[in-house]
């Protein structure tokens, strides 16, 4: 039975709580409006997930320390200044059931918060000589840029070949949560195999993370009503690719005029739901998920048995079975 999160932060609870109050803390400014933002961002914050890849590797190869809480402040900094741009980019309202900064004060202001956010995570490394953790995610962050860019040239023809698909997902999910797990094990040692070591189970684990992120769109017994959010913005996920390779080319032609012309149609939408589910796509999806899921346990199963070694399998666990 896979850990609740719960459970999987547990060889860290306290770590984590003084975590937030450092990331707050790096976060002030002198200005009201920035302040009043700063405190918003941080009421709607997520799982935590970052951070706890951080912290749970720093742990497994020494004591959690100052490198390490920086590490994962530099994290959330330059990961929200992301997410904030996304959402202008997207024009979404909504993130995480919370209204968007852009949704509350525009656009301009918007971009200004990200680019903020992006200066206070590089002066935290800068100030500190962290210059090997901000390496590690500036390399990350110029990567989630490419893949994004890759991802939205490729939606004009939708011709994504499985390659590509990896290549693009590596770049724009998995590369973060690989320099999460780097830079947590950067903070507790310098041993520059064994953090490229736990680089590459964050990037298993991040391809892991995605491919269920993909399975979502088409659900199942587990997960449950189908989104069709992907299809709707012509994103070509495993599945799909999987079921377009199987199929004939006069049906291939057919669902791929519907991704491109008909997405909003909710009946069309089903349709191409309904394809892909017969063509095996899901099936194909849950074998590939599993596949890096394993790569990901071989790597944690050369480090010696630890409590945080426990928690990351539970991370790994609960990054495949998760219901949203």
């Amino acid at each position: 039975m896979a850990l609740s999160l719960k459970e999987i932060q547990k060889p860290i609870s306290t770590e984590l709580v003084e975590f937030e109050k450092r990331f707050r803390k790096s976060m002030k400014s002198h200005v009201a409006l920035l302040d009043t933002i700063m405190t918003y961002i941080v009421k709607r914050k997520g799982k935590q997930m970052r951070p706890m890849f951080v912290l749970l590797c720093a742990r497994l190869f020494g004591e959690i320390n100052e490198r390490t809480y920086r590490g994962a402040s530099l994290v959330e900094l330059l990961h929200t200044a992301t997410l904030v741009h996304d959402d202008v980019v997207d024009d979404a309202d909504k993130r995480r059931g919370f209204f968007s900064i852009n949704a509350l004060w525009k656009n301009k202001v918007a971009v200004l918060v990200g680019d903020y956010l992006l200066s206070k995570g590089l002066l935290l490394s800068l100030r500190n000589k962290d210059f090997d953790m901000l390496e590690l995610l500036s390399t990350a962050v110029e990567e989630m840029s490419e893949g994004e860019l890759l991802q939205m040239e490729k939606a004009r023809r939708l011709d994504i070949t499985e390659d590509i698909y990896y290549s693009i997902i590596t770049k724009k999910t998995a590369s973060l949560i690989a320099s999460c797990c780097a830079i947590g094990a950067a903070s507790t040692h310098q041993d520059k195999e064994v953090i490229e070591k736990m680089s590459e189970f964050g990037l298993y684990t991040g391809i892991a993370f995605q491919i269920k992120d993909d399975l979502f769109d088409y659900g199942d017994s587990d997960i449950g009503k189908p989104t069709g959010i992907d299809i709707k913005e012509k994103k070509m996920t495993l599945p799909l690719i999987h079921a377009l390779q199987q199929t004939d080319r006069a049906t291939r032609k057919s669902i791929i005029r519907i991704i491109k012309s008909d997405r909003k149609d909710k009946k069309s939408i089903e349709k191409v739901i309904n394809f892909v589910i017969d063509q095996g796509g899901l099936t194909y999806a849950q074998e590939h998920l599993k596949n890096y899921h394993q790569k990901a346990l071989n790597v944690l199963n050369q480090l010696p048995v630890t409590h945080s070694k426990d928690s990351l399998v539970g991370l790994l666990d609960y990054v495949i079975t998760r219901k949203k």
